[in-house]
């Protein structure tokens, strides 16, 4: 009687154990407008997402499941189970990732997206909290407000006061109230991609051989970059973005119309005059006048190296070749700014006799070479 009892009690467990993994797997395999997007808070973002370049990728494989990160994940999912059926119901209209959360997304990025993350980490964009707050030169020269978390640490849920502590000695060396941030990245992926952006594959790659694709009358379409605003807890997509009115000498110049533009001038953004240079601004002016930042920059690293020739010939018009010219391209301590460079920059001033343009005198480039 005991042996009957103990198997069927068995055979219970292993039914109970078969339907609830069954249902489990059943539930992660099932179409999300009828799981995930059933939830009224998630419903908005499965619309995105079913628009967007992941369409193609399944919700788990970003978000995981109820049981792909142990403890952790059996305790998010129980949390999410106790919010709906609390009695206070607290719970937002609006879900919004913590920063530790980006982090993990950002991680799970990096699994498919390995290229772009590799070069992302070649770049200054991979920057963490100890490079950019704990740096006791510049934060002499800047100390570290409200607005550094605008650009850097935007997914941070305190603010600069929770973050840092002022330094005791003088060498402007702020402390981490967290020293468990040091090593986090201030700019993730999320800061300037939003996984569910609206966004149609692109059909052609980029031709730098051709002006119309890197001018400021570049044919538009939906951008894979979008910026998060930390003051709205929301992303908006590059090419909503405003175009920003930039001055040099007090003259209009003439701003590149791509959305990627648009959302680097937000960061790398001038002073209160929209002066092209000011600041951290990197407008382009002179005979670069028009370009986008994406003509010379590569995505992900930002690496410029090489970028010349992208739309140079081999020979300028000086008879020259562009990639040792007296520019910060060449010399980062030259005087002619890569951004800001002109003719005059490398050429001296030219008189008009008899109707003829002569020039004064030889270049310093020409003085070298002749």
């Amino acid at each position: 009687m005991n042996l009957k009892r103990t198997t069927f009690i068995l055979l219970f467990i292993l039914i109970g154990v078969a339907v609830l993994f069954g249902g489990y797997s059943s539930w992660n395999s099932a179409n999300p407008e009828r799981t995930c997007a059933s939830c009224h808070e998630i419903s908005p973002s499965v619309t995105e997402w079913q628009h967007s370049g992941h369409r193609n990728v399944r919700c788990t494989e970003c978000h995981g499941t109820a049981l792909s990160n142990g403890i952790h994940s059996l305790k998010e999912k129980g949390n999410m189970v106790f919010t709906h059926l609390g009695k206070e119901k607290k719970h937002p209209e609006d879900i919004r990732l913590t920063e530790k959360q980006v982090h993990e997304i950002s991680g799970k990025c990096a699994k498919c997206h390995q290229s772009e993350y590799a070069k992302w980490l070649s770049g200054g964009h991979s920057a963490n909290y100890a490079e950019i707050f704990m740096n006791g030169k510049h934060n002499l020269e800047e100390a570290p407000y409200w607005a550094c978390l605008r650009c850097h640490g935007m997914f941070y849920d305190g603010n600069i006061k929770t973050l840092l502590d002022k330094p005791l000695e003088a060498d402007g060396a702020w402390k981490l109230q967290d020293m468990g941030k040091v090593f986090e990245p201030t700019i993730p992926c999320l800061a300037c991609h939003q996984v569910h952006t609206e966004n149609a594959p692109l059909e052609r790659p980029l031709r730098f051989d051709n002006p119309q694709e890197i001018f400021y009358e570049r044919a538009q379409r939906n951008p894979s970059v979008a910026l998060y605003v930390r003051d709205n807890n929301r992303h908006i997509r590059a090419d909503k973005l405003m175009k920003i009115t930039m001055f040099s000498d007090g003259k209009p110049v003439k701003v590149s119309d791509d959305p990627v533009q648009k959302l680097c001038i937000q960061c790398h953004s001038p002073n209160f005059a929209h002066q092209a240079g000011s600041e951290d601004d990197r407008t382009p002016t002179g005979v670069h006048e028009g370009i986008s930042c994406m003509a010379c920059h590569s995505p992900h690293s930002n690496d410029a190296r090489n970028s010349c020739r992208n739309c140079h010939p081999g020979i300028s018009n000086c008879k020259l070749d562009v990639t040792t010219m007296n520019t910060t391209y060449a010399d980062i301590n030259s005087p002619n700014n890569i951004h800001s460079v002109s003719c005059k920059s490398c050429h001296f001033d030219t008189e008009i006799i008899g109707g003829k343009i002569y020039q004064k005198e030889k270049t310093h480039v020409q003085k070298k070479n002749s």
